[in-house]
């Protein structure tokens, strides 16, 4: 498995980001994640988009995270936010996203960031796995689905 950097708006980004919005809207019937997210949001230093591809250089994994500092959403100083974690299908159980979520961490942490946050949802209980089995614990939730009751934050420190 070969994990790259590329920007948000690159075609495998697209691609992947399409499937994952599949997914969300198959689990929770809302046509996917509204989050805004713009390709800059994930230009290092203020963050990073990686994408895992296999043995014959498909993508099949994806995250990234974006600076957030203070604001009306609930995000505190120093935060990293998680946006996009995802395997494709049939790649899944391999610890291909434990390996991203473990990249992401680590860029986090050297941009100088001192909190990961994420947001998932009910509906989402291998994600909800494997932040728990990470030591993200729940936190004050924070973000565009704050106020909705299948949201659920987690935080952990860099």
């Amino acid at each position: 498995m070969i994990i790259r950097r590329v920007r948000f708006d690159h075609p495998d980004a697209m691609k992947l980001n399409d499937e994952v919005q599949a997914e969300y809207h198959l689990r929770y019937g809302d046509g996917g994640d509204a989050t805004a997210l713009y390709a800059a949001d994930f230009d290092p230093p203020r963050g990073v988009y990686l994408i895992a591809y296999d043995e014959y250089d498909r993508p099949v994994a994806t995250g990234g995270w974006r600076s957030q500092d203070r604001n009306e959403e609930g995000n505190e100083d120093g935060d990293a936010e998680l946006k996009r974690m995802f395997v494709v299908e049939q790649m899944r159980g391999r610890g291909l996203a434990r390996r991203i979520l473990a990249a992401l961490e680590e860029d986090a942490r050297a941009a100088g960031r001192v909190r990961m946050v994420l947001e998932t949802g009910t509906k989402q209980p291998e994600a909800i796995a494997l932040y728990a089995s990470s030591g993200y614990e729940p936190c004050t939730k924070f973000g565009y689905y704050r106020h909705h009751e299948e949201s659920l934050c987690y935080a952990k420190r860099l």
